[in-house]
């Protein structure tokens, strides 16, 4: 006889909950095209011209990000694109890409694995990099209304 995963269907219903909760519905994570050799390719990110707040974003994250997020946050096979609809701001709030900086974050989207902690980057640099992705989403249509 098969054990069930659950012996009490409250812990499955508390688990769904939680998930739900914590912005992840189950679905599939979204993919980029791989070119085999684990790179991934994704669409032509169109530059906008930045505000003051958003040039200095784009100055820190190519201090701090560009590494795994990529040119324009465009993402690598290291990490994730942010310029893509799943970070746009109904779904990652600012205060989420601030969490991920300040304490990293499980991998729950991608397949990339989980983020460290980035130290040694105030308040100020993480406030402009935010800015920085927010202006790139919305000039590619992730989302309307005000960027920062």
């Amino acid at each position: 006889m098969a054990t069930p995963l659950f012996k009490h269907p409250a812990a499955l219903i508390i688990i769904l909950a939680a998930l739900v909760l914590a912005g992840c519905s189950g679905a599939a994570a979204p993919q980029y095209d791989d070119d085999g050799g684990g790179n991934t390719a994704s669409p032509a990110i169109r530059i906008p011209t930045l505000s003051a707040k958003a040039q200095a974003g784009a100055v820190a994250f190519n201090s701090n990000c560009v590494l795994c997020h990529g040119v324009n946050a465009a993402g690598t096979n290291q990490g994730p694109p942010l310029v893509h609809k799943i970070y746009e701001p109904g779904h990652h709030q600012d205060f989420a890409f601030r969490n991920a900086v300040r304490n990293g974050v499980m991998a729950h989207h991608w397949q990339f694995g989980n983020m460290p902690p980035v130290p040694g980057i105030s308040d100020d640099d993480i406030a402009q990099i935010i800015c920085y992705v927010r202006e790139l989403q919305q000039a590619n249509g992730i989302f309307e209304g005000s960027p920062c």
